[in-house]
């Protein structure tokens, strides 16, 4: 967010305190979301709630090797190889962005 504002000074100390914090920082931006397809979207969020790909594909009325096939396309996509990766990337999408609230 500080690269995209212009920010860079904000961005180096937010990737230095990643990194002091055990983050590799090697995660995508959270604008790498965009290249999903709506139903890659769909079974992200799924993931990222907790549900199993049996439980996603009862949801979506899909069988739980199309929800694994997704997966599998969305993975690289993302540079992310688990469901808990996933989970981190769409978690921290729809977190609100602190101290916006002062803008």
């Amino acid at each position: 967010m500080f690269e995209q504002a212009g920010a860079r000074p904000w961005a180096r100390r937010a990737q230095d305190e990643l990194r002091a914090a055990g983050e590799n920082g090697g995660a995508p931006p959270p604008s790498a979301l965009d290249a999903l397809t709506p139903q890659e979207l769909r079974i992200a969020g799924l993931v990222a709630d907790g549900a199993s790909s049996k439980e996603i594909a009862a949801r979506l009325f899909l069988s739980p090797r199309t929800v694994e096939y997704h997966l599998y396309k969305i993975y690289p996509k993302l540079g992310i190889g688990s469901r808990t990766d996933l989970a981190r990337l769409v978690v921290l999408r729809k977190a609100p962005v602190a101290g916006n609230d002062m803008l």
